[in-house]
């Protein structure tokens, strides 16, 4: 006998943010698997159950859902954000590759979610209008020569870049270690945005040229978007500037 596993993010942490889909999916689940600030997120009711754990157990987290699922519940991961950026989603499907056999008959559905570099963007402007990638600067999972490597790269490329993971009380020089690597390559008017919480109440959106560009002001509640050189900032009196990158870019620059 096997259940069904949805793996769910719930946004950046507006609930108007959750998707109908993602909704839908908590409303039908019993079982509920994730960290304990994203399961509070939800309004479950008195028969649903609550599996809380810490964050840095994804790979647990992921084999006991499983466990129950193949035991025919309704089970429920939770993520935050997307679930398939930096979270559960590889969680369980890592756990599935080298689980037993019966966890690959399970009924999984994956669903997509809002993740944080898209509501920062949204509340900036269009940083995220050409050719970007995502880089997470934990190196709790890969060595930190391979982050330094994918920022030069990415930087020398041309991509605007979403910082995920930027700091921590464990780790609290890779953010100003990767902005001095991205100093040696982009203008030093690259506008930088720190983008913390946003759409939560506790929302607060900063935007600096990368010569200023403060570690400071992040925490691990911060996605950090560097602009490419083609990333341009738009003043607006009495409003917040935009920072948008063109659709266009002209051919030989790279």
């Amino acid at each position: 006998m096997t259940g069904k596993l949805f793996v769910i993010g719930t946004g950046p942490g507006n609930p108007e943010q959750m998707t109908q889909e993602s909704r839908a999916a908590v409303s039908e689940a019993t079982d509920f698997y994730g960290y304990g600030p994203y399961l509070d997120r939800l309004e479950l009711r008195p028969d649903q159950r609550r599996q809380a754990s810490d964050n840095r157990q994804e790979l647990d987290r992921a084999s006991d859902a499983l466990k129950a699922a193949a035991d025919g519940a309704i089970v429920c991961v939770v993520s935050g954000g997307d679930p398939g950026v930096f979270a559960m989603a590889a969680a369980v499907c890592e756990a599935i590759d080298n689980g037993p056999a019966c966890w690959r008959d399970i009924d999984l559905v994956i669903l997509p979610g809002i993740t944080a570099m898209l509501a920062v963007a949204a509340r900036t402007g269009a940083p995220l209008g050409h050719d970007f990638c995502t880089i997470s600067l934990s190196d709790n999972l890969k060595p930190w020569n391979i982050i330094e490597n994918r920022l030069q790269s990415a930087a020398m490329a041309g991509f605007v870049i979403a910082l995920y993971n930027p700091i921590s009380k464990a780790r609290p020089w890779q953010l100003g270690r990767a902005l001095e690597l991205l100093r040696l390559t982009l203008p030093p008017t690259t506008p930088v945005i720190f983008g913390r919480a946003a759409g939560r109440p506790d929302e607060r959106i900063t935007v600096q040229p990368l010569q200023d560009a403060d570690a400071g002001m992040a925490d691990m509640a911060t996605c950090v978007i560097i602009g490419s050189e083609e990333t341009r900032v738009v003043a607006r009196t009495g409003k917040p500037d935009l920072v948008y990158t063109p659709r266009f870019l002209e051919g030989g620059k790279r």
